[in-house]
């Protein structure tokens, strides 16, 4: 499902215009961000969140569902209601692959200016040692 998305996407971008730079990012760019007060959303499901925790600050925003599936208008409106279109935002998941083509939602689609899709996502970011909490609830 994630792939049929993402394919779709790939055929549409140089149809629609384009708005937004989205821009791959590691953890010293991340934390660099963070520090600057830039909206981070994590993008995975819920138990994801207990397994490992949250980056401090994340707007809690899954994306897929645990079966791939996702509804595109409820989660921009959440999305909006945490970050406006001219305002720079992160995304984040378990390794960078889901963020990659939500990014792209975001930047091409919806017109967000400035889109960082952290790279190798938490994994990488507890990997190197960097402080995590536990989500809400």
């Amino acid at each position: 499902m994630r792939r049929c998305f993402v394919a779709l996407l790939v055929l549409l971008a140089p149809c629609l215009p384009v708005h937004a730079e989205v821009i791959d990012i590691g953890n010293e760019e991340l934390a660099r961000l963070l520090n600057q007060g830039v909206t981070i959303i994590d993008i995975r499901t819920s138990p994801e969140w207990r397994q490992t925790g949250i980056v401090e600050g994340s707007h809690l925003i899954t994306f897929f569902d645990r079966y791939g599936r996702y509804d595109i208008p409820a989660w921009l409106e959440k999305v909006r209601a945490v970050v406006k279109p001219d305002e720079p935002v992160i995304l984040i998941c378990r390794t960078g692959s889901r963020t990659i083509s939500v990014s792209g939602l975001l930047g091409v689609r919806e017109g967000y200016h400035k889109v960082y899709n952290v790279r190798h996502g938490i994994v990488k970011w507890i990997a190197d040692k960097n402080p995590v909490v536990k989500p809400p609830g």
